[in-house]
């Protein structure tokens, strides 16, 4: 027996199988359509969900799904330390209600779907001590039994000889080195070790990968003898991805661009194991303009940052996913002039299409998409829409809305529709603020000044009392105002007051202004006979006098 096969036998006693024989048995090459990819998107379960989280797996699940493909939500908890105990919930639940739709992974409750399992790294042990075995037989893993404070000791001697810092060359002769006695004597002893990858890389050799983003990358190649796995048997996050990107049958990684450094980590291990390397997707981050410049969204100084400020906000799902697919691919804006209303999920998303540079995040332009998003919803789904939000958002404004469902659906149904619909929402906070003048409730008695003298306000709506009738059509109540408006010395028609203004007081624009101000405190509104006919005549009449005791 070879010292090697000696030692991974002591580091490893209970592993009988070698990586291949359990990707045979356990995780079968996927059968899917040519070309189909397999993507996945692994967090860790932080607690707090980045909306460059939610890019990365729109990134990951548009991809596949275009391509006929598969997406994997896969927990990342190797880090214990930085894990919640809600985490994985925050996670699943927060990309659920962005409609990120995975076929295979982690479910909010814990449980999971899919045949390549287990999600949950923490519970995929067994895995990556096979894979482990395998490289200590090879000779191209050992156990490393420094303690912290040599591995400082090493940090000091490293800073002071201006080399890069890093267990490698000869600050890894003690451990390299040893013989299998002396190392069965101190496992024997109950010494605590990690196993290292034995890297065969050298300072200033290279290594050249395409990123499906970036095109050909060259970088420095790996000579770190990077841990594989801890103390605890646990993998490091550079093994473990390793081993379930294999086993998983992965085709792409997509992964945020601070991963690219480990790329020639990731790149060696995927050769030393024997196997083959995904395509790699480095996803560029969200920036956001910061006086003049760009820098990463952060989430200790930006609230945007957070997944669940869009939520609390109120943006809808399918708005935020509109966006990031404008920034994600630049076709997209035309794609959608093209196909107004077709689902985003039809759009051909390509990876090779992203920029490499940074995505810039800007919060107007969502609000131009979600508007828009929101202008093309029926009233039936608006209405269902600010009900969930609001039951959870603002209690108010839910008791108010379902208390009387039918006259809700037709405050959101006044000019929904046609061609050039109005976009006064763009978010379901914004609701409250539309819609409070069919509310007393939510009303605000004083209203938007107009600039037409108090004694022409007067006459208009005292007049506008003798002729209002609230059945009449939107022609019909314009035709009435019309015809009064000579008696209260404006003009009926809007260009022949331009030919002559000194002969009229205003025109019928303004008359209508008068009546609408009134009414709604507002001067612009949706369509104020459909407005009227919301409220009623007893509540447009008492509205009118309350007005016209005011001024």
């Amino acid at each position: 027996m070879t010292d090697t096969k000696r030692l991974a036998d002591l580091l490893f006693p209970d592993i009988k199988e070698t990586p291949q024989e359990l990707m045979d048995s356990c995780y079968p090459v996927r059968d899917l359509p040519q070309g189909a990819l397999v993507t996945r998107f692994a967090p860790s379960p932080t607690g707090f969900l980045h909306i460059g989280g939610v890019f990365a797996s729109m990134a990951a699940e548009r991809a596949a799904h275009i391509s006929g493909g598969i997406c994997i939500l896969r927990i990342e908890d190797t880090d214990k330390k930085r894990e919640m105990d809600d985490g994985v919930s925050i996670i699943v639940n927060g990309l659920s209600d962005f409609g990120i739709r995975f076929d295979e992974g982690v479910k909010a409750d814990g449980s999971e779907s899919g045949g390549y399992g287990p999600y949950i790294q923490s519970k995929r042990r067994y895995p990556y001590h096979v894979f482990c075995k395998d490289l200590v037989e090879k000779g191209l893993a050992y156990p490393c039994f420094c303690t912290a404070e040599r591995l400082s000791e090493i940090r000091e001697e490293q800073e002071k000889a201006g080399v890069t810092p890093g267990y490698w060359g000869e600050y890894t002769s003690a451990c390299r080195e040893r013989s299998i006695d002396e190392i069965e004597a101190l496992i024997a002893a109950g010494t605590p070790y990690v196993v290292r990858l034995r890297s065969p890389g050298k300072p200033g050799g290279r290594v050249k990968f395409r990123d499906v983003i970036r095109g050909e990358i060259e970088m420095e190649e790996n000579f770190v003898d990077v841990v594989l796995l801890k103390s605890d048997g646990i993998p490091t996050y550079h093994f473990a991805h390793i081993v379930d990107d294999t086993l998983m049958r992965v085709t792409t990684v997509t992964r945020g661009e601070e991963w690219i450094a480990s790329a020639p980590i990731h790149l060696q291990l995927f050769w030393l194991c024997g196997l083959k390397a995904p395509k790699y997707a480095h996803v560029p981050s969200i920036m956001k303009e910061d006086n003049g410049g760009k820098r990463k969204l952060s989430k200790r100084k930006d609230p945007e940052a957070a997944v669940s400020y869009f939520v609390e906000e109120g943006y809808p799902a399918d708005a935020v996913m509109e966006y990031l697919l404008t920034i994600a691919n630049s076709n997209f804006e035309d794609w959608r002039k093209q196909n107004k209303t077709a689902s985003y999920t039809a759009f051909p998303f390509a990876l090779n299409k992203m920029s490499p540079s940074g995505a810039l995040f800007d919060l107007i332009k969502l609000q131009s998409v979600s508007g828009t998003v929101i202008s093309l919803m029926t009233a039936e789904q608006v209405l269902e829409s600010v009900l969930e939000w609001s039951e959870r958002y603002d209690r108010e404004l839910f008791e108010l809305l379902n208390a009387d469902k039918a006259k809700a659906l037709q405050i959101f149904s006044i000019d929904r529709g046609g061609s050039k619909p109005r976009k006064d929402i763009a978010k379901w906070n914004e609701v409250r603020a539309y819609i409070s003048y069919f509310y007393d409730e939510l009303r605000q008695a004083e209203g938007e000044a107009l600039e037409i003298a108090a004694e022409d306000q007067k006459a208009i709506l005292t007049k506008y009392l003798t002729v209002y009738t609230p059945t009449e059509s939107k022609d019909e109540w314009f035709s009435d105002i019309k015809a009064m408006c000579e008696e209260v010395g404006f003009c009926p028609d809007v260009k022949a007051y331009k030919a002559d203004p000194a002969g009229y007081k205003g025109h019928v624009g303004d008359v209508s202004s008068v009546i609408r101000v009134a009414v709604t405190g507002r001067k612009n509104t949706p369509d104020l006979c459909a407005i009227m006919n919301v409220l009623g005549k007893d509540k447009v009449t008492e509205r009118i006098n309350e007005y016209l005791e005011r001024i």
